[in-house]
Parts: C-alpha cells; structure tokens; sequence
C-alpha cells in the first residue's frame, strides 16, 4: 500500500520492526519503574531503550515493486489526456465539452488514488470501461452526426442526439461520483483509526470524526 501522504507513514512506521522492537524494550523500562530501579531518570531509562530497540532491529523490506493498480492508473491518465485532446468545440457543443471536463476532473482525483484502487477491482473496471469503452463510444457515435441532425428530434417524445449524449454523460457522471464518493470514505476511515491510534498512545483528543 502506498504511504507517501504523511498519515500513511506514520501508520507504516507504527506497525515497522523498528517501532515494535522499541516498544518491546519501552515497556522492559517501564516494568523498571514499577520496580524501583530506574530511579528519578525513568523517562531518560524509557525512551532510551525505545531508541535501543529502534535502532537494532532489523530494517523493514523496502518494497520497489509498482502494484498493478498503480501501472494500470498511469496508462488510464494517458488514454484520458488523449481522449480529451479530441473533445474540443469544433466536434462538440459547449455543454458537452464542458461536461466531459468535469467527469474528467472526477476520474482524475479517482486515478490519484491508485493504492485504494488496489483493493476495489470492481471501481477500477468502471474507471477503466469508462475511459476506454462507455465515454469514447458515446462521444464518438455523435461525433458521426451532422451537427443539424444531432441536435434535431425526430419526434416530440424522442430526445435529440444531443440530448442523448448529456443523458448518457450524466449516467456515467453519477456512476463515477459513486466510485469517488466510496474512495473518500475510504480515505475517512484511514483517518478515523490513525486518530485511535493517536488516542491510544498520547491520550484523549476532541478531534473525534
């Protein structure tokens, strides 16, 4: 799982060799305390053998290797960029441009979160599909139509091509804010227990989510 935001290194270190080992050794000092033998000095005897432990404990495995979520939202960014170089005002109303846009910038902050894709197949297939099969398709189907025929009905109960496309982008604009919605939430909950985390070890705090 990636940890470059700073609650994710913290988390990272908190379950490391390195902080188990010193906790392990903390607790010997304070089990000193209680004995008497640590004397005046028990915090300099506590954290010290924290540091003790720290630094003779093996090194956690560095992990180099790129999850195939990861690879997977690089190459949906690229195949997004290029598909949105073709949506521009010469082949599109302003309203669909416009509203490309803003699924884009969804799909964006989604693929940013490539180690939460990790664990959601299924978000990472919508987001895929969309990319590459539902959104090129829809757009590519009007694109086809004479602009006059697009944006014509063929009866009073019938929508226009045009009015068609906005359907099917609002469709797959709510579907992706589901996705996206789901994601935060994912990022609310690694919030909430890294505060139990904080709680645990340094005591009360009205930081309650």
């Amino acid at each position: 799982m990636a940890t470059s935001r700073p609650g994710g290194r913290i988390l990272a270190y908190a379950g490391s060799t390195r902080n188990i080992a010193g906790c392990a050794l903390a607790l010997v000092g304070v089990v000193l305390v209680f004995l008497g033998v640590a004397g005046t000095f028990w915090p300099v005897v506590v954290a010290g053998l924290y540091g003790v432990g720290a630094l003779l404990a093996p090194a956690d495995r560095v992990r180099l290797t790129i999850s195939h979520a990861e690879v997977e939202s690089r190459r949906l960014g690229a195949d997004l960029d290029a598909l949105l170089a073709k949506v521009d005002g010469n082949r599109f109303p302003g309203d669909v441009v416009t509203r490309v846009g803003a699924l884009a910038e969804v799909v964006r902050d989604i693929l940013r979160r490539a180690d939460t894709l990790t664990t959601s197949p299924d978000h990472l297939h919508i987001v895929s599909q969309t990319i590459r099969d539902y959104l090129p398709s829809s757009l590519e189907a009007y694109a086809n139509l004479p602009r006059s025929r697009a944006l014509t009905r063929r009866g009073e109960r019938e929508r226009s091509a045009h009015e068609e496309l906005l359907a099917q982008l609002d469709l797959l604009d709510t579907r992706l804010r589901e996705v996206a919605e789901s994601v935060y939430r994912g990022d609310e909950q690694a919030l909430r227990d890294q505060g139990r985390f904080l709680r645990d070890r340094f005591g009360g705090s009205g930081l309650d989510l």
